[in-house]
């Protein structure tokens, strides 16, 4: 299959373990924390386009400075994290005309581990809007909380002294959520962090699971049994904390090469799928038997491996980006974990994914946005663009008839319309 050729087989539904993982209060234009509203890559509710056009019409371009960080949408404005110089830098701006509405900046020097220097200093982190509140993590682990409207600061966290290291091996990646009214991180460094819960308003510590250092994917919140849990991959496990006290429920271990555990899970029916480095994709059955947590191993695909990209679901399908092959994007049925086809080879290193109503949008580190639709049996290519001169690391965000792409150094608009 030709990379122009590239096919998607798309179904529409998605079923979370009977429950929605995170709830916010949010328009359907509103992208408020990694992944969107739900942490799973998918929009509802857009009029998206039924004619996608040859090109896409040029906004408003601003410069940001570096970093992977994600813009976030909310009441029309966009909000990012990046770094100019030697500062990380917070700013809302108008989505309407790129105008910048606040700006705050605070010094962050840091030293890049050599096997990460082609990724930059950072940020890597995706904030999140919560309760009026912008809450961002930077490259060392400081948690900033600012006043949504203003931009005034409200309190800001530094762990290096409370868990005897300020950042992961690469820098800290992980994307911060909120979640009854707690900001929850997984915080520290190699063998050296905690899995932490601040209270939203004060920042005063509610409870931490120090069982393990970070690791680079972002959790997720899911119930299971009746227990809300964050579920995430810390540096050697897949864990389950309670969100109400932070007691580890169950834990899987996992590792990968050179410590890089770096894919955000994903929930499906009554199931969690995951993947790492070299490690193949697995749907594991998480519940509560006999008095006890137990985790089953449902299957294992082998042919398919996520590094750094998340994976996104429709229907019986999961959808991601393999590292093999020097990247390949690929479908799996979920009932099986059985490969039900992958693209042609050798299309970069990373894909970050969405899907809105019955389409799915890829978007490449080489800056290309692929398009594709449902077909009975699996849709053609009905797009691609060049959205960057620069790579784009950082997770494309839509929202009504706008896109948003953040390179290498800019921030830039695309009309859909």
């Amino acid at each position: 299959m030709s990379k122009s050729k590239l096919v998607i087989q798309i179904l529409l539904c998605c079923s979370l373990f009977g429950a929605v993982v995170i709830k916010t209060n949010v328009q359907a234009q509103d992208f408020p924390q990694w992944r969107g509203v739900n942490r799973d890559g998918r929009i509802e509710g857009l009029p998206v386009l039924k004619n996608w056009p040859p090109q896409l019409r040029a906004g408003w371009k601003i410069e940001v400075g570096a970093g992977h960080s994600s813009p976030l949408v909310m009441g029309g404005r966009v909000y990012l994290h990046s770094r100019l110089g030697e500062n990380e830098v917070i700013q809302a701006i108008d989505l309407k005309t790129g105008r910048r509405v606040w700006q705050d900046s605070y010094p962050v020097e840091y030293a890049m581990n050599p096997a990460a220097r082609s990724h930059g200093k950072g940020p890597k982190s995706t904030p999140v809007i919560a309760e009026g509140r912008l809450i961002t993590l930077g490259i060392t682990g400081i948690l900033s909380v600012y006043d949504l409207t203003r931009g005034r600061l409200l309190w800001r966290r530094p762990f290096g002294d409370r868990l005897g290291a300020r950042a992961p091996l690469y820098g800290t990646a992980m994307s911060p959520l909120v979640e009854r009214g707690l900001v929850i991180l997984h915080a520290g460094g190699q063998d050296q962090g905690g899995l932490v819960a601040l209270d939203l308003q004060t920042g005063q510590e509610r409870w931490i699971w120090n069982g393990d250092g970070p690791g680079y994917a972002s959790p997720i919140v899911i119930e299971i049994a009746g227990k809300r849990q964050v579920v995430t991959q810390s540096q050697k496990y897949l864990i389950g904390i309670w969100v109400d006290n932070g007691t580890l429920l169950w834990k899987i271990p996992f590792e990968t090469d050179y410590i890089q555990n770096a894919v955000t899970p994903i929930a499906w029916r009554d199931l969690l799928i995951f993947s790492g480095l070299n490690k193949g994709v697995s749907a594991w059955r998480i519940g509560w038997r006999d008095n006890r947590w137990v985790t089953d191993q449902v299957w294992q695909n082998r042919e398919v491996s996520m590094y750094m990209n998340s994976p996104v679901i429709s229907g019986n399908w999961l959808f991601g980006f393999s590292h093999r092959q020097k990247g390949q994007f690929f479908c799996l049925d979920l009932e099986s974990g059985r490969t039900l086809w992958t693209g042609d080879p050798r299309q970069g290193e990373n894909a970050a994914m969405l899907i809105a109503n019955e389409y799915l949008l890829a978007l490449t580190e080489q800056s290309e946005l692929f398009v594709t639709t449902i077909a009975s049996k699996g849709a053609t290519l009905v797009r691609k663009y060049q959205v960057a001169d620069s790579p784009t690391w950082a997770h494309p965000v839509l929202t009504g008839d706008r896109l948003l792409i953040k390179d290498a150094g800019y921030l830039r608009v695309w009309e859909l319309n």
